[in-house]
């Protein structure tokens, strides 16, 4: 095995493990908290590897660098083996309804805490770019639509606008649409519509302008750009996901743990010269999947986070849960779609990797 494939398997495994692990601990502390058997922590899927027992909890961690669990004492019918010994603490279903909603909720919300630690953690080893336009393209769009070097742009197409990488990003996902941008110039805000240029040498649009404008993050004011990372974070997420709903994204374009693993590699070998950077760039990228876990956990589908705490609320209105067995088995066929679905997602990483 090459030194690169060793290297790019141990961040893999590194970052999965800190996303996952951030995600279950925040079930686990807050079914701590609230009295709820923990019957298993596990990090990773498949056949354990290694697993000790401490306090009528398994600890385990698995073959595959994927997912995790967090299991409790009667979810989904779940009930401990006859050969292990009786915990006196709660089963789930025994416990009060807004503390099984608290211990759900916490593993996205964790994930979102860990995104955000680590975006207070970059922008202080890192230049922030503030939007504001450091220089204009002789004959590009920007100078077509009138705008100039010290401009502050506010909001593209309605949307509040923090970062100068926010337009980076932007811009790919409009795909050369013409754009309405709110901008500030001396006190004043002006509006114009940017239509992008597209170069045919380089396959993309552009909006013909640059930033210079660095922010060096001292003190308090990296909790504000910290929440600006984190903030674009979740709004490419779930525009991602619109996209991907609605048709808007290609299969190619699709990445499972193959292909996040790839990409690590990629820019680990990009960068490797400069431990900083390489550093930098992996944070970015935990901060980037938490954010992703959080909100696809949060989804209101079987199986996920979202989807328990859709029957827990329906159980808040209707004054009583519905029976166990039923929600068990929505559950089940969720989860059993969602293995499909990681079989798909692997064979297409795959795929595309040989293309």
């Amino acid at each position: 095995m090459s030194n690169h494939f060793l290297i790019t398997l141990l961040l893999f495994i590194v970052i999965f493990g800190i996303v996952v692990v951030s995600h279950e601990f925040g079930h686990f502390l807050l079914a701590k908290v609230n009295g709820i058997h923990v019957v298993e922590f596990s990090v990773g899927m498949g056949p354990k590897i290694i697993s000790w027992g401490k306090k009528d909890t398994l600890y385990s961690i698995r073959l595959l660098p994927i997912g995790g669990a967090c299991m409790f004492e009667g979810e989904d019918g779940l009930e401990e083996k006859e050969d292990q010994k009786k915990s006196d603490k709660g089963a789930f279903p025994d416990a009060n309804v807004w503390a099984r909603i608290s211990t759900v909720f916490a593993g996205p919300f964790f994930n979102f805490i860990l995104a955000f630690l680590m975006a207070l953690v970059m922008v202080q080893l890192v230049v922030v770019r503030d939007p504001v336009i450091g220089d204009v393209s002789e004959g590009g769009a920007a100078q077509a639509a009138g705008m100039r070097a010290g401009d502050r742009i506010l909001s593209m197409d309605g949307e509040k606008i923090y970062l100068f990488d926010e337009i980076y990003v932007f811009a790919q996902m409009s795909k050369g649409s013409p754009v309405q941008i709110v901008y500030e110039r001396d006190g004043e805000k002006c509006e114009t519509t940017l239509v992008p240029q597209y170069e045919e040498s380089d396959g993309r649009y552009y909006y013909g302008f640059i930033s210079t404008d660095m922010v060096d993050v001292k003190g308090l004011d990296g909790i504000k750009y910290a929440w600006y990372e984190v903030r674009a974070g979740v709004k490419n997420t779930y525009k991602s996901l619109l996209m991907l709903v609605t048709g808007k994204v290609a299969r190619t374009e699709v990445a499972g743990p193959v292909g996040i693993a790839n990409m690590v590699g990629e820019i680990y070998e990009e960068t490797k010269e400069n431990w900083l950077d390489v550093l930098v760039n992996m944070m970015n990228i935990t901060m980037l999947l938490s954010v992703n876990l959080g909100i696809m956990n949060l989804l209101p589908l079987p199986a996920l986070d979202g989807g328990r705490l859709v029957f827990l609320i329906v159980e808040v209105i209707r004054g009583k849960a519905i029976a166990p067995e039923k929600e068990g088995l929505v559950h089940l066929i969720g989860l059993v779609f969602f293995m499909i679905l990681m079989v798909f997602v692997f064979f297409n990483d795959i795929r595309n990797a040989l293309l």
